[in-house]
């Protein structure tokens, strides 16, 4: 469901969006919400400068007064950028998973850097009225409950107007700790680790039938796999006798290679041949762990 505060009304502008999570089995924990919302071109007054996009969780509703709102995310972009809008929700919709009175919606407003109000439809928010390929929508990810009654925290608390961003940059993600990060000894060349890398479906070409995610961190391993092979190598015993018989005849056999040794799913939300939407959890396509083999 969705609902304006368009020009005709007192500002400050704003648009806001209601979803339907009484299908949500029980026992079922929020793990991850995303909310997306296409911006095309806007008018023509909105060509120029930044626009500064927030999400709010409607806290409470009151007859006499405004709703109590919570910030759940916001960005700065360009005003006549185009493409996908992606919020972090996952705060609201575990409150709304936990007790459908909770979900009372989202609002977004939109203001120029001088925080002036701007209509979301001038700004070229799509709303419901747009193609269907680009109506807003929200993706929210479930496990099953640890307990009875309990549910997963949300990932994220609410938070204040955070740093600029783009609004087509991608979600790089911090460089995770790995098991390997170590200098080999002998001739300081990095030992066999994992290493980040992001597959970007935008970069691929693949964004006009996979709606989420944009891209995601696949990793993969790279580094030395030279003797001897330390236990936090993660080697084979295969992988030791080759690197001892490597040791002996060089030109003969190969050093030990580093690969894979743990993998991981990862869902993926997308439009089929009959232009159905699909969620599927597609395996081995994140690196969890790098070994010698």
């Amino acid at each position: 469901v969705e609902q304006d505060r368009d020009l005709f009304s007192p500002k400050p502008y704003w648009k806001e969006f209601r979803f339907d999570l009484t299908q949500v089995p029980p026992g079922e924990a929020v793990t991850a919400a995303e909310f997306r919302i296409y911006k095309g071109r806007g008018a023509a007054g909105h060509a120029n400068g930044s626009l500064h996009v927030s999400i709010y969780q409607v806290a409470a509703q009151h007859p006499n007064r405004e709703s109590e709102l919570v910030l759940l995310d916001a960005q700065d972009l360009r005003a006549g950028a185009e493409g996908w809008l992606v919020f972090d929700v996952t705060a609201a919709s575990s409150h709304w998973a936990v007790d459908q009175k909770y979900s009372l919606g989202l609002r977004l407003y939109v203001e120029t850097d001088e925080g002036h109000s701007v209509d979301p439809g001038s700004a070229g928010l799509l709303g419901r009225r747009g193609p269907r390929s680009k109506q807003p929508f929200m993706v929210t990810f479930f496990r099953a409950s640890p307990g009875p009654g309990r549910v997963t925290r949300a990932a994220k608390a609410p938070r204040r107007r955070q740093q600029p961003k783009k609004s087509n940059d991608l979600p790089h993600p911090n460089k995770l700790p790995g098991i390997f990060d170590d200098v080999h000894a002998a001739d300081g060349r990095q030992v066999c680790r994992r290493h980040e890398l992001y597959v970007s479906f935008q970069d691929l070409g693949w964004l006009d039938w996979v709606i989420a995610p944009q891209g995601y961190s696949a990793y993969y391993c790279e580094g030395e796999c030279a003797f001897p092979l330390d236990s936090c190598m993660n080697a084979t015993n295969h992988a030791i006798l080759q690197s001892l018989v490597h040791l002996m005849k060089p030109e003969a056999v190969p050093k030990a290679c580093c690969a894979p040794t743990k993998l991981s799913a990862t869902s993926v939300l997308y439009y089929d041949s009959n232009n159905n939407v699909i969620l599927k959890k597609h395996r081995n396509m994140v690196v969890k762990s790098c070994g010698c083999h």
